[in-house]
């Protein structure tokens, strides 16, 4: 009896038992960082994310095998649609892998909560680039919602 009520009362509030995103931090916990913006023309760091790109499908692998992260940056390309540039090419060309890269940051708490707290869409992300000290550069189609 005494464990009937206890399941009764579990699903009926489930929220007072779990930690929610909503709550302060909870994002900041999982990612392990704290995630920050920017915004920059498409062509200026477009060999930079052309690299990137090419090399998504080891991104992916990457993705997969990261825990924690000390540094998360998003920088968006607001005028990537405005203009045909390599990048749109290298994106074709590289579209499997990059889908695989997107399917490897949405089964990552981590690196989906770290894109999803800033309001990007999966599909577009562009490529990503790990530096050597433990942080990463996510480059997304469009504009900044936060307008940095």
């Amino acid at each position: 009896m005494r464990f009937l009520f206890l399941i009764a009362l579990l699903v009926a509030t489930p929220s007072a038992f779990a930690q929610g995103l909503d709550k302060e931090g909870a994002i900041d916990t999982i990612v392990g960082s704290d995630v920050t913006t920017g915004e920059e023309a498409a062509n200026k760091d477009e060999g930079r994310i052309i690299k990137a790109i090419e090399n998504s499908s080891a991104a992916a692998a990457a993705v997969r095998r990261k825990f924690s992260l000390d540094k998360v940056e998003i920088v968006f390309i607001p005028d990537l649609d405005d203009k045909d540039t390599q990048i749109e090419a290298k994106l074709e060309q590289y579209k499997p892998q990059v889908t695989e890269l997107r399917e490897s940051i949405q089964g990552s708490a981590m690196f989906y909560h770290a894109v999803d707290s800033r309001s990007v869409q999966l599909n577009d992300i562009l490529a990503l680039e790990f530096d050597d000290n433990n942080g990463v550069t996510i480059f997304v189609k469009g504009r900044n919602p936060e307008g940095e």
